[in-house]
């Protein structure tokens, strides 16, 4: 019985140009107590490799985070057999705003100790007593309050290049760094302010919710849905657009426009620029924003030193980087000194 991929991305890339079919970049969250997540994890394998399913899936004893890619022929198999699984029957689906039929290119369902790295001790508080859910309607509504305070619980090389008006974007690499970082700057405003959060698709904001009134905060909002539902919603129902830019997007696209604003700048040289692109030196791999030209002045690397070990035969760059690991780089994003004009 097959449990893992057997291809390789290159192999399942040439499929997808050859078969020249519609995908969906769909992703999903659902909080739920599971008991075995092992055997939860195999069963959604089995039945989702045989619908051609690619993306990242994370499954722990909390419950399920998933970003992946389904033929669009398949869609319905794929919601079929959701819809069979109790705690996930009509589970909200975040359907991309821009598709792209190489979001995924392998399907990876992974057990985690959580689905979302959070750093939190959950026995502490109820993970059920969330904020209040709104839609882009009503989020429109409260953020316009001067009694509210706004709050993007994303990391900085995500609100960096699309953000909320007037959000506060805490300058953070993870979200379990930015929960302290929010209590404490609003401390003084707990009893009387509102605080509304939002993120990508939902479930950051979802437990940080929790958090936070288990912190004393009295009147907490997120808007359902994150991001992507919100481009939705603002597009189906003529509503203003209150997002400015790009909306980060885990997975090959790494980006997809919800206006025509540009806010951030080319890391290299500061040109206006929200392109993110990983070093082409898989010795280093790190996210950065690079533009056309300097893609092409700098063969896609994010240094003159990575451009040199770029430019080396194959066997020589995998000499060089044997036995190092460069996974916390990949995320963990912009933080070198070698980009000038990183904010």
């Amino acid at each position: 019985m097959q449990l893992y991929n057997t291809l390789s991305a290159k192999e399942r890339e040439a499929l997808i140009e050859q078969a020249g079919l519609e995908r969906l970049t769909i992703s999903f969250y659902q909080y739920a107590h599971i008991g075995n997540p092992t055997i939860f994890r195999n069963h959604l394998f089995i039945h989702w490799n045989e619908l051609d399913v690619l993306g990242r899936i994370y499954v722990a004893h909390e419950g399920i985070n998933a970003q992946l890619s389904v033929p669009a022929q398949n869609f319905e198999a794929f919601k079929d057999h959701l819809d069979s699984i109790s705690f996930l029957k009509d589970v909200r689906l975040n359907i991309a705003i821009e598709q792209d039929n190489k979001s995924f290119l392998k399907l990876k369902v992974k057990v985690r100790k959580k689905i979302l790295a959070d750093g939190l001790n959950d026995k502490t508080f109820d993970v059920t007593n969330k904020g209040v859910h709104v839609n882009a309607a009503k989020f429109n509504e409260l953020i316009e309050d001067p009694d509210t305070i706004l709050v993007d619980m994303r990391n900085h090389y995500e609100s960096e290049i699309g953000h909320f008006k007037n959000a506060i974007t805490p300058d953070v690499d993870t979200f379990r760094d930015s929960l302290d970082i929010i209590e404490k700057d609003l401390e003084a405003f707990k009893e009387d302010k509102k605080l509304v959060m939002y993120c990508t698709g939902g479930i950051r904001c979802e437990k940080a919710s929790a958090y936070y009134k288990h912190k004393g905060f009295k009147n907490v909002f997120q808007l359902e849905g994150g991001i992507i539902e919100y481009a939705r919603q603002a597009n189906d129902q003529n509503l203003e657009n209150k997002f400015i830019g790009k909306n980060f997007v885990f997975d090959h696209r790494r980006g997809e426009r919800i206006s025509e604003d540009i806010i951030a700048q080319c890391h290299q040289c500061g040109k206006p620029c929200d392109t993110h692109v990983n070093c082409a030196n898989e010795a280093c791999h790190l996210l950065f924003i690079q533009c056309e030209d300097c893609a092409k002045e700098m063969n896609d690397c994010c240094s003159n030193e990575c451009k040199e070990i770029h430019a080396l035969p194959y066997e020589e760059q995998k000499a060089l980087r044997k036995g190092k690991t460069v996974s916390n780089k990949i995320f963990k994003k912009g933080r070198s000194q070698v980009l000038k004009f990183k904010k």
